[in-house]
């Protein structure tokens, strides 16, 4: 265990990271009761970026780890796929089970019927990635991971040309931090605390963008609301405001911007009058955002993920990330912008994915579009053969994943065997024909990075896990043994494979990393500024990406690339509201859940109001016969929820508001909320549009 300190003879305290899908990766301090037994959790005050402070799901996992719904052996079904009937048999003849099966489906159809699929239910790169290394041994079908970043990461790299951006703890030096595009009170909460810093230390005001007024927009001098996927015209009318009124640094835009007079004449008839009638966001409140832009320096806009979830996602981002161009915003500390820095650490993970066997001319599947995957859809399946078998790591999708009546059709099928290895009996594991119990993070070894700072951060085992329950790379392990899959990394323990990528990567040792609990990658301010030149050979900032090119991870194109604007603007491929369809629907992430994890604990289900609901304003809601507290039930083309309706003002008309994810067994008909999301890919790299539905809604 990793001691620290020896609270009274019984307690002691270990240093952990948190490893949720969220970009603080924060520090952690867990009270260790005994070999299997947490107490509090708190944020370590000597991390300068969590600086002690966590959100409160977090500080309450002791609800969660010691849950007594956690799966704690592995189980067969025995009854019809979603009954939830299952018996319990060993862990050898669960794993025999699944390779024979794996096997079958490879002999069928070859190796590609089997897609092992995965998320970030745990961002440590061990126990998250390793299911690559089994993938790429066995050559199956590849994941193209869609869900979550390629269209805000692709969006702030048009710009910048790679996803890194100023210190994110300089927010507490600067005079102005725009929030754009994310609740951090709910999603990344030390955000507010270097925000709400520089306001008591320096006067700083904070500007809030988003659809509804939620915790964040409340604590804003300035909130700005905005219609979902209308950020582009909001950026415009911004930068409109700022050529026009000489807040523009001409200097700047010559020396490090590729078109700045083009920009100039593009935004020229793109002014407040124009963004308010497509944002809904008054005049005045353009114009005063631009006037706090325009006369401070020392702007730092915070980007997050909420306003790059529309089908125009990646144009929305590079338009704010516009705006500290035209500035020069950049050259100052304090200034400039960030979303994650995903670029920076420069990992050697060809031992934990097995990197060295990846064959390239094996098919990408698009994880959005697992629906479509499932019930054979040929485009979706790359005119390949149809997934037969899979792997379910990290990830909820019969919960999570869009379009979600296809998505229970396809797991419904009969021929399709799945292997959910999870912590608790989720609605995927429910549909699965073998679920294996899972470890927390307490409860094993492995490594993190932050996404929103600049640590590597060291997650060691505190405690021995409840029951059966295996880690992921044991289970990956055990599985290669049985299918023959052949890599030094399935020989390896964690510690082994943590050890060697800090090595490989330059980051030192594993116990280098055990000593000092994390490691400070942030790279210089001249390289983190960009103030030798932009990440493009010449140096530039992109106003006119190259979109199909724009520097990304994954470069598999999909999406309507040639339609893509190639200035900022507003590109109007959203789903617009309608005659049928009179608003748009934004599925916004709650605070007490993160995704679907965390739904399972009576505290978070208590903090998100112990149901799931929908706001609509109340004029709406008063023209459709719609009262507080009613059921209601909003729908598409893609089927159809039953919830019940919050009246609040804090939403422009025609806009609904549902946070989430809540289980499918909260809605009165048992289908969530994603029943009306769409699968249809972003352009260039794909993505899922979560916050850009049009629906209608109607009393129950």
């Amino acid at each position: 265990m990793n001691e620290a300190v020896r609270l009274n003879r019984n307690v002691q305290i270990g240093y952990s990271a948190c490893p949720h899908d969220c970009p603080s990766t924060c520090a952690l301090e867990v009270e260790v009761l005994d070999d299997r037994t947490i107490g509090r959790v708190r944020g370590a005050e000597d991390n300068d970026y969590t600086a002690g402070v966590i959100c409160a799901k977090v500080a309450r996992y002791a609800e969660r780890i010691h849950h007594p719904g956690r799966v704690l052996q592995p189980l067969r079904r025995v009854g019809p796929k979603g009954s939830g009937s299952f018996e319990p048999l060993s862990w050898d003849d669960a794993l025999d089970l699944v390779a024979e099966k794996f096997l079958a489906a490879e002999w069928r159809h070859g190796a590609e019927a089997v897609w092992p699929y995965f998320y970030a239910g745990t961002m440590g790169l061990v126990q998250r990635d390793g299911i690559n290394r089994l993938r790429h041994a066995k050559k199956y079908s590849g994941f193209h991971s869609t869900i979550c970043v390629n269209a805000s990461y692709t969006g702030f790299a048009a710009g910048t040309g790679r996803v890194a951006g100023s210190d994110p703890r300089e927010m507490a030096k600067s005079d102005l931090i725009v929030i754009w595009g994310t609740n951090p009170v709910n999603t990344q909460v030390n955000v507010m605390t270097h925000a709400t810093r520089a306001r008591k230390e320096r006067g700083a005001k904070i500007v809030a963008v988003d659809v509804y007024i939620n915790g964040t927009m409340e604590q804003a001098d300035l909130p700005v609301m905005v219609k979902p996927g209308t950020d582009g015209a909001l950026a415009c009318g911004v930068m409109h405001c700022l050529f026009r009124d000489g807040k523009a640094d001409w200097d700047y835009l010559n020396k490090y911007t590729d078109c700045p007079r083009e920009l100039e004449a593009h935004v020229r008839p793109r002014g407040p009058d124009w963004a308010s009638e497509i944002t809904g966001c008054p005049v005045e409140t353009i114009e005063e955002f631009a006037r706090l832009v325009g006369s401070t320096k020392r702007a730092f806009f915070r980007l997050g993920y909420g306003f790059a979830r529309s089908r125009n996602g990646p144009v929305n981002m590079h338009a704010a990330t516009c705006i500290p161009a035209v500035t020069g915003a950049w050259l100052h500390e304090g200034g400039g912008a960030f979303h994650n820095n995903a670029d920076i650490y420069r990992w050697d993970k060809s031992m934990i994915e097995g990197l060295d066997l990846r064959d390239k001319s094996i098919r990408m599947l698009d994880q959005s579009r697992a629906g479509a995957i499932l019930c054979g859809d040929r485009d979706a399946l790359k005119d390949g053969p149809p997934v037969t078998a899979m792997l379910i790591q990290n990830t909820n999708p019969v919960s999570v994943c869009p379009d979600q009546e296809v998505v229970k059709r396809g797991f419904a099928r009969e021929d399709l065997f799945v292997c959910v290895h999870e912590q608790f009996m989720t609605e995927t594991a429910k549909m699965a024909d073998v679920v294996l119990p899972a470890t927390m993070f307490m409860e094993h070894d492995d490594v993190y990075q932050g996404g929103g700072h600049q640590y590597i951060l060291l997650g060691p085992k505190l405690i021995e896990p409840p029951g059966e329950c295996r880690s992921n790379h044991a289970v990956i392990c055990g599985l290669a043994r049985r299918v023959g899959a052949e890599h030094p990394g399935f020989a390896m323990t964690e510690r082994e494979l943590i050890d060697w990528s800090l090595q490989k990567s330059g980051r030192g040792t594993l116990e280098r990393l055990e000593r000092e609990k994390w490691l400070d990658c942030q790279p210089d301010f001249e390289t983190a500024h960009y103030i030798n030149g932009f990440a493009y050979p010449d140096g530039k900032f992109r106003f006119k990406p190259d979109w199909p090119n724009v520097p990304f991870r994954m470069a598999y194109h999909t999406g309507p690339i040639a339609s893509i604007p190639a200035l900022p603007d507003h590109w109007t491929i959203i789903e617009e509201a309608d005659t049928e369809h009179p608003f748009r629907l934004a599925t916004s992430p709650s605070r007490g859940f993160l995704n679907s994890t965390f739904n399972e604990t009576i505290s978070s289900r208590a903090q998100n109001r112990g149901r799931p609901d929908v706001m609509i304003h109340p004029e709406d809601a008063g023209a459709f016969g719609i009262i507080d507290g009613a059921e209601v039930v909003i729908g598409n083309r893609r089927g159809q929820v039953r919830i019940h309706a919050r009246l609040f003002d804090g939403v422009r008309r025609g806009v609904l508001i549902a946070e989430s994810i809540w289980p499918n067994d909260a809605y009165p008909d048992g289908k969530g909320i994603n029943t009306v999301t769409g699968a249809d890919a972003i352009a260039p790299y794909g993505g899922a549009a979560f916050h850009d539905n049009k629906v209608w809604i109607r009393p129950a």
